[in-house]
């Protein structure tokens, strides 16, 4: 019997999985982010007649661009490539997101997040923002392109530096 209990709570003592807990986090989210990301993509032309463009431009090209760049940061997310500096954009999308859900009465437009493919339920964006912090935080871990470039370059930096005496 106690052969039996080692086995079940002492064989996992000292392991952890984090790494790849962090793998799978990244995985999860960057693949839903990237499918909401191309749902509004193929939605693109049902745009509402009040959203109005950024920065100067058409309502379509500023839409095309903000999806274009989300699209980028999930698959960045989802590679582990400035993964830090890759969540700072869908945090504050997904912010936005939310500020216009909870803003909009319940009976009337939420502007751009008002039709299917652009809606969200409240707290809904809140499940994203959780995880994209997480992410920020905790780092993508060492199943990521930012362990391997960084294990790269200290593997190849000068060695040659020597702190000089003032």
């Amino acid at each position: 019997m106690k052969r039996l209990l080692t086995a079940l709570f002492l064989s996992n003592v000292g392991h952890t999985y984090s790494n790849l807990s962090r793998l799978f986090l990244r995985m999860f989210v960057g693949v839903m982010f990237l499918t909401l990301c191309v749902s509004r993509i193929t939605h693109l032309v049902e745009l509402p007649p009040g959203f109005n463009g950024f920065l100067g431009m058409s309502p379509t090209a500023s839409m095309t661009t903000l999806l274009v760049i989300e699209s980028l940061c999930a698959a960045s997310i989802i590679l582990g490539f400035l993964t830090r500096y890759a969540v700072v954009i869908p945090i504050l999308v997904m912010c936005l997101a939310e500020y216009v859900t909870l803003s909009s009465p319940a009976g009337q437009s939420a502007g751009l997040f008002s039709f299917q493919p652009f809606s969200f339920q409240p707290g809904y964006p809140v499940m994203f923002i959780g995880i994209f912090l997480f992410i920020l935080l905790a780092g993508p871990g060492k199943i990521s392109l930012d362990y391997v470039i960084a294990a790269y370059l200290i593997e190849n930096r000068d060695d040659d530096e020597v702190l000089e005496k003032a």
